[in-house]
């Protein structure tokens, strides 16, 4: 009887932990790959903000001209 009821009450079920431990393994992903852009994004706010070209901190001498 006490089996059913674990059962009937959501027991410990392989397929639900693993895809529980999938779920936190890609979220922890995701708010990894957020911090990273997030500091891209404020070292190029920083750069803008200097004066700096970002044209420049890429190599570029100048921009190519848009293709007509």
């Amino acid at each position: 009887m006490a089996k059913a009821l674990l059962g009937y009450v959501g027991g410990s079920d392989p397929r639900v932990l693993a895809e529980m431990r999938r779920l936190q393994q890609r979220v922890q992903d995701l708010e990894s790959e957020l911090v990273r852009i997030q500091a891209e994004n404020d070292a190029l706010s920083a750069a803008v903000r200097h004066g700096d070209s970002v044209l420049d901190s890429i190599g570029v001498s100048h921009p190519e001209p848009a293709l007509a």
